[in-house]
């Protein structure tokens, strides 16, 4: 049976899994769904959101996210027939950094951070990480950003730039565990890399995708916890 003691590196999406980004979506966007006549659901609002941000990301590949980001946000205004300014779509850009943590992200992280090197693989800019870094609160021993790499995550690019990287820093593909809650960014690229993963899944109690977009067939997962912390605690039982 395999325990997470096997692996001496971890790799982690950040928005979803450490960052509760459908926090920050949703009430970023709450300029434009405040306005409607009619409630959107959460999940209505998320999945809008992850339609407009794939295919940005798709056409506009090197854009730092939070210049894509406004762009986002026009699209959703455009989908819901709401007129906009380029500073309330620029804001929403933003406000990345000001997204929240979820209440157990720094602490899995720093007792994490005593067992394995630390690796940030993320679909976002620098400055934007640099917000979410500070809410972390741990020394990363990489930081792979979207910005760096030219691409966003799914694409094969970014997962080429993660093993070339941990190869230059010493790491065996064997001993990377790449850790996330996105089966469309993450899961099934890198199984298709051939990594093994630990899918967070933080939407266990609810259904759909949320902010990610459906990616068709799940992914097979080697470990599956409901958060950062459950991880921690297994690899604490584990270690002792």
């Amino acid at each position: 049976m395999a325990t997470l003691t096997e692996y001496s590196a971890l790799s982690f999406d950040v928005y979803g899994t450490l960052i509760d980004w459908e926090r920050g979506m949703l009430t970023g966007l709450r300029p434009l769904t405040d306005r409607l006549d009619i409630e959107m659901s959460d999940d209505a609002v998320l999945e809008m959101h992850a339609r407009n941000e794939s295919a940005a990301q798709a056409q506009t590949p090197a854009r730092p996210y939070a210049d894509l980001l406004a762009t986002v946000y026009r699209r959703c205004a455009e989908e819901l027939r709401l007129g906009v300014d380029w500073d309330e779509c620029e804001r929403y850009g933003a406000s990345v950094p000001d997204w929240p943590a979820f209440p157990d992200s720094a602490d899995a992280l720093a007792y994490l951070k005593q067992h394995y090197r630390m690796i940030v693989l993320s679909n976002v800019d620098n400055r934007s990480f640099a917000g979410a870094a500070a809410k972390l609160g741990i020394a990363w021993d990489g930081v792979f950003t979207a910005e760096d790499i030219g691409s966003y995550k799914p694409a094969q690019r970014n997962f080429d730039y993660l093993l070339t990287q941990i190869k230059r820093m010493g790491i065996a593909k064997a001993q990377l565990l790449h850790t996330a809650e996105s089966m469309f960014h993450d899961h099934v690229p890198a199984r298709a890399n051939g990594l093994d993963n630990a899918w967070i899944f933080r939407r266990h109690a609810k259904t759909g995708f949320g902010a990610t977009m459906d990616p068709g067939q799940l992914a097979e997962t080697r470990f599956r916890f409901n958060s950062i912390r459950e991880m921690a605690e297994a690899h604490e039982n584990d270690h002792n």
